[in-house]
């Protein structure tokens, strides 16, 4: 993939907002550049990471539940990075830091804005399924202690996340607004379906539009109250 760019360009402005990417399931950092590329000519600072074992080219860990722990810290490691070791440190405003994510990066930007992953009640939904992630739970592998959440992040659009590990409870702590895509038929363990469970998010955006998204046609809603 060619995409169009400019290392090391001059960046005009200060105190600028940041949006920091995280991709789905074996995907990549480059997999939003569309994303990426428009909030970049409107303004933004924008940040994106490859998820150790579960990208492209690493698969090695895609399917265990150490990828679904890390993956929040990994995000704040990133915020870390950029607002203070960052060659564009200087420039970015700590007070304006935003959060896209799709699929499993929906999942990772919930828990980054509050949410809690409910390890006990995932097990019942892992019932009669052979994928490593619930062996694991059912053995009892999830972590005790809560995941990083990451209170410098002001807002988050969260694209087709996957939501099996949460209940409606587990969203009782997100304050930010969280703006929901929701694709129409879903796919790669999301369904529309399963997105209703974010009807419990007080500060989902009333939002409801068709617009095109990774070649599929989304609609941006928050669930019907």
């Amino acid at each position: 993939m060619a995409l169009p760019g400019v290392k090391d360009c001059p960046i005009s402005g200060d105190r600028l907002p940041l949006v920091v990417i995280s991709h789905g399931r074996t995907g990549s950092f480059i997999g939003h550049h569309d994303i990426s590329e428009t909030l970049g000519d409107a303004g933004f600072i924008v940040a994106a990471i490859n998820h150790p074992g579960d990208t492209s080219t690493d698969k090695s860990r895609s399917d265990d539940l150490s990828v679904m722990i890390e993956r929040p810290t990994e995000i704040k490691l990133l915020i870390d990075f950029m607002v203070s070791a960052s060659p564009v440190a200087s420039k970015i405003d700590p007070e304006r830091i935003g959060f896209f994510g799709f699929s499993r990066g929906g999942y990772t930007g919930l828990v980054l804005a509050g949410a809690n992953p409910d390890w006990v009640n995932a097990i019942a939904r892992c019932e009669g399924s052979p994928i490593h992630i619930c062996e694991q739970l059912r053995n009892k592998e999830s972590p005790a202690n809560p995941l990083a959440h990451d209170p410098r992040i002001k807002a988050a659009v969260i694209a087709d996340p996957l939501t099996f590990l949460f209940t409606a409870e587990s969203f009782a702590a997100i304050k930010i607004p969280v703006q929901l895509w929701g694709s129409e038929r879903g796919g790669d363990g999301v369904s529309p379906e399963s997105e209703r469970i974010l009807a419990t998010v007080d500060t989902c955006l009333p939002i409801e539009k068709i617009m095109p998204f990774d070649g599929m046609v989304c609609r941006l809603t928050s669930a019907e109250r």
